[in-house]
């Protein structure tokens, strides 16, 4: 079975002003950052922000240039065997064996970390069920559908019960189905003491798991802490949102971009999905106004939809 490692330190993880470079580029500028047990942060930015290569090195795959980081109290440089231990990375699109059944790729790790016939055949079976692919146990690998391949990574990836998981876009390919079976495992874990690091391009589904957020750009940590901490301190205070209507004075989604043009000066309404959207100002408040408004010139509202707000417009507003 699995050797006991008895995590140390306040901090799950620990990042020392860790600097990444490849050659004559600089992937990951001066990263500073702590996180604590039990969480579920998410990692954000746009491509080439240097998210892959920050997990690399929390992973343990590739040394920082300089800098210091610790995983439970444990120095990655000095005694990385340690450091692994607590450990799971899941990269993006991680492979499976074509020639393994289900069953048998997680029974051969569950032999690698130390876990003896019985026990590994139950732990496999466990993590199986937890990620609702127990009816596969039996299906070759390569006959999964790229979700269904996924899972089956994730299965792998908490195994040996990792202390910190790292997971770098594990909802590629997954249907929402089991994006939502994916969220409350990870939250789950985290309930009971687990750190789950994440990156995801969907950044809504980071919005419902995620209870912080840390933005890169360009290598550099720009802004990090509380999920609605960091979203409230975007700048525009912007939600943009698609109305559908259905009315009398309002009939279509042209007569209804004219009357918002009309009425709100400072708005540009686009004809988009079958309806119109719109960048509302004032947050919340802002947003009731708005559609306070349409009622009051006679639209009926048949639904709105959120397209931009939360971390995607904190970090649109930060890219630019």
């Amino acid at each position: 079975m699995v050797d006991d490692v008895n995590t140390g330190g306040e901090w799950a993880i620990e990042a020392e002003n860790m600097r990444v470079d490849y050659g004559a580029t600089v992937a990951v500028k001066g990263l500073t950052l702590r996180i604590p047990y039990g969480e579920v942060y998410g990692l954000v930015g746009a491509n080439g922000a240097g998210k892959t290569s920050t997990f690399s090195v929390w992973a343990t795959l590739i040394e920082p240039t300089y800098g210091n980081v610790k995983v439970g109290g444990v120095d990655i440089l000095e005694d990385p065997d340690r450091a692994r231990k607590m450990i799971s990375y899941m990269p993006d699109l991680a492979p499976v064996p074509s020639d393994l059944k289900v069953w048998e790729f997680l029974d051969l790790f569950a032999r690698s970390y130390g876990f003896g016939a019985v026990d590994g055949r139950e732990r496999w079976v466990e993590c199986l069920k937890m990620v609702d692919l127990w009816d596969k146990r039996n299906d070759f690998c390569r006959d999964l559908s790229r979700g269904m391949k996924q899972r089956v990574n994730l299965a792998k990836a908490i195994l040996h019960d990792p202390k910190v998981i790292i997971l770098d876009e594990p909802a590629s390919g997954m249907d929402p189905q089991s994006r939502a079976k994916l969220r409350m495992i990870l939250k789950k874990m985290a309930v009971q003491g687990t750190t789950v690091v994440v990156s995801s391009h969907i950044l809504n589904e980071l919005s419902d798991m995620c209870s912080s957020v840390g933005i890169l750009h360009h290598g550099e940590l720009i802004d990090h802490g509380a999920l609605q901490e960091v979203v409230d301190r975007g700048g525009e205070d912007e939600t943009e949102m698609l109305i559908l209507v259905a009315g009398e004075q309002v009939d279509g989604v042209s007569d209804l971009k004219a009357m918002i043009e009309e009425k709100c000066e400072d708005m540009e309404p686009v004809v988009m999905r079958g309806g119109v959207a719109v960048r509302v100002r004032g947050g919340m408040d802002g947003q009731a106004d708005f559609l306070t408004m349409l009622v009051a010139e006679g639209v009926r509202i048949r639904s709105y939809t959120p397209l931009g707000s939360g971390i995607e417009q904190r970090l649109m507003e930060i890219n630019g």
